[in-house]
């Protein structure tokens, strides 16, 4: 049975746009002007998803979000916002009334597919084909797929294929070159081979039998001496070709050479290369980060946030409890502040049900999605516990000693993989540098500083 959508826009190209490229997955698309005419047309049917617009006449889109996700019928519908509104303050607005996502109005078939992925109504992702070094997948099964090495025979052989059909036209224009050459060496030599008509001269006195020798070797000499420039002919000639098979032999010499010495030099970077993804992943299989962790100042604390888990409360809020009673025995003055940061984790499932982490095992490219829903979706009161809160007020004001508080968001220390690196890198390698990255630092500052 094929999936539906339905798409809340007063603007009807796009509407149209994201109407042609649902279509294109095989979705049913039914459209509406207004937010009115959404809940109007969600009393008689239920599409699988709602792509939403936020700036509409009348009602907007959140508005419509709020009366779709309060109705008992339409609340589990998943509604992506579909507008030109952008910044982490707006989708987290927006994951907040209920909203699974957010695509802009410059949206891209990668977007869309993405969506569709996530909100289970496209089959599973066909695997990609094998890189030089890529992890497949089989049924469940991971299957090691091996780098392929280009032989230098191999390449010598395709630089030949690509080569031979310039040499070989190459070589037909200088054959029609040189018999052209020949032709017109022919002509030109043909009326001196012919020997010459010259009329024996013999004295009126003498008889026959002394003419006829003198004549005889007149006509010899002329022939003898008309054979010359013919043999001159046909032996340059001869060399002509001579001659263009040196040069081609000779060039094609200097072809195979320069065609060795770019396999060598292909091979030696291939072998390079190969040996830097070999220690890799060595690296990885022993559990070592891809690079350490950025230095702090002396006076910047850290500690680490699970995942789900509010970032001022637990561990971290015993430690600032802690530093604050550390810090008024020791009659400081000045400034706490706390600074929070978001890491982006690998995790399985969908905006409807919920994420969690991946297994350890599984590469990270089957990943439903690498971020931090969570936190993105975290209002700044749920970030501060009730404890915090408690803590904070109990601060004398004329203390000399407060606390300022900043969400900073995605800023890792500890670098993740880069995407030639992901081809090797499995969900728990991935979610040990994100758990790094999710975290809370503290750091004084006396007054006047």
């Amino acid at each position: 049975m094929s999936k539906r959508a339905l798409i809340v826009d007063d603007s009807r190209s796009a509407r149209v746009i994201l109407s042609r490229m649902l279509e294109g997955y095989g979705l049913e698309v039914d459209s509406s002007e207004s937010a009115e005419a959404a809940l109007e047309f969600l009393r008689q049917a239920r599409p699988d998803v709602i792509f939403m617009d936020h700036l509409m006449p009348g009602m907007d889109g959140f508005q419509a979000i709020q009366a779709i996700k309060g109705n008992p019928d339409t609340a589990t519908i998943p509604v992506v916002m579909y507008t030109s509104q952008e910044g982490e303050l707006y989708v987290s607005q927006a994951r907040a009334l209920g909203a699974v996502g957010v695509l802009p109005k410059t949206v891209k078939h990668s977007d869309v597919s993405r969506v569709l992925y996530q909100l289970r109504l496209l089959p599973e992702r066909r695997e990609p084909r094998p890189t030089p070094v890529a992890v497949a997948q089989e049924g469940s099964a991971a299957v090691q797929v091996e780098p392929v090495r280009p032989s230098g025979g191999d390449v010598e052989s395709m630089i030949r294929n690509a080569v031979a059909p310039l040499l070989k036209e190459q070589s037909a224009e200088m054959r029609r070159f040189v018999l052209a050459s020949l032709e017109a060496f022919a002509r030109r030599i043909a009326p001196e081979g012919r020997p010459a008509t010259v009329p024996a001269q013999t004295p009126a006195a003498a008889t026959p039998e002394q003419s006829q020798p003198a004549d005889v070797q007149t006509q010899t000499v002329v022939v003898r001496q008309s054979r010359w420039p013919l043999a001159a002919g046909v032996g340059a000639i001869a060399l002509i070709p001579a001659l263009v098979l040196a040069l081609f032999y000779s060039k094609e010499l200097e072809t195979t050479k320069a065609l060795r010495g770019a396999v060598t030099s292909l091979q030696s970077t291939v072998d390079g290369q190969q040996a830097q993804l070999t220690t890799l992943q060595k690296r990885l299989e022993s559990g070592e980060l891809v690079a350490a962790p950025a230095a702090k100042p002396d006076n910047v604390t850290a500690e680490t946030v699970p995942y789900g888990e509010a970032p001022l409360s637990g561990a971290r809020l015993e430690r600032l409890r802690d530093m604050l009673a550390q810090l008024r025995a020791n009659g400081f003055k000045g400034k706490v502040k706390i600074a929070t940061f978001v890491g982006e984790f690998c995790l399985t499932g969908n905006g409807i049900e919920g994420y969690s982490m991946a297994t350890d095992d599984l590469p990270v490219k089957r990943c439903d999605l690498v971020g931090n829903p969570f936190e993105d979706s975290l209002p700044s009161a749920q970030r501060q516990s009730l404890a915090f809160a408690n803590l904070l007020s109990s601060l004398r004001p004329d203390g000399g000693l407060t606390v300022e508080v900043a969400h900073e968001g995605r800023r890792p220390t500890v670098p993740y993989p880069t995407s030639d690196q992901l081809v090797r890198v499995t969900a728990g390698e991935w979610n040990r540098i994100a758990a790094q990255n999710n975290r809370v630092e503290f750091a004084t500052q006396p007054a006047g500083s």
